[in-house]
């Protein structure tokens, strides 16, 4: 975020903004206030301020003791919805394959810790799904989701949050019943944490490399499905 603008109300814009565009998830804990007020060069009580107005506009949750939490899911766009029907399954890959690979990029350089710590737990998630298709695609939207998250980009996390309303739409279950077999999960759960270590061991080119290999898989597997 932009460090000009100090005032409560510039602060509260600037939060704001970044809970709508993605930084911050429906759900998620935003930092500390001392931690808030270092990164955007402001007094700890202006912060306080801030939240308190974001709080009394139903953006966040205040838990005394817990922490703020986010609380803001984004509407689905209807020109996505609109889309969503004419969008083959090549398309798709085509789309995340112009999305996917820089994001990851980016994902190698900024991920925090906590970014880590969250991609691990959804990889658990997701390694114990190997016999629930619809438990892996959840939690498979949701590793994709953090890796966008984690390349600190807001226009990519929208971005991805639009690939991700076309991924989860009706007419992939058909398609998904096909491929996700418990061989096939566990084939793309191995590419997921092969990723992970990557983006643990901050090397930009392998993360690139196997981001590209788990597209060129998921690519074969649709074209494979679809019969073409």
């Amino acid at each position: 975020m932009p460090s000009t603008g100090k005032g409560a109300g510039a602060i509260t814009t600037r939060l704001r903004r970044a809970i709508e565009t993605g930084v911050y998830a429906h759900g998620e804990q935003l930092p500390a206030e001392r931690q808030l007020a270092i990164a955007l060069g402001a007094a700890r009580s202006t912060v306080r301020k801030a939240l308190n107005q974001l709080e009394e506009n139903g953006v966040v949750i205040r838990k005394v003791g817990s922490g703020t939490f986010v609380n803001y899911a984004e509407p689905l766009q209807n020109s996505v919805e609109d889309i969503t029907d004419l969008i083959s399954p090549l398309q798709l890959i085509e789309a995340r394959f112009s999305v996917e690979p820089y994001m990851t990029r980016l994902a190698a350089i900024h991920a925090t810790h906590r970014d880590l710590n969250s991609m691990e737990a959804i990889l658990e998630r997701l390694e114990s799904s190997s016999s629930d298709k619809n438990s892996f695609g959840h939690w498979d939207s949701e590793f994709h989701l953090l890796l966008a998250r984690c390349s600190q980009n807001p226009l990519l996390v929208n971005l991805y949050q639009q690939i991700n309303n076309v991924r989860s739409h009706a007419q992939w279950a058909a398609m998904k019943d096909t491929i996700l077999t418990p061989e096939q999960i566990d084939s793309y759960n191995a590419q997921h944490r092969d990723l992970y270590e990557a983006l643990c061991q901050r090397d930009v080119n392998k993360a690139v490399d196997h981001i590209n290999r788990h597209l060129e898989k998921a690519r074969q597997d649709l074209l494979g499905a679809s019969g073409i």
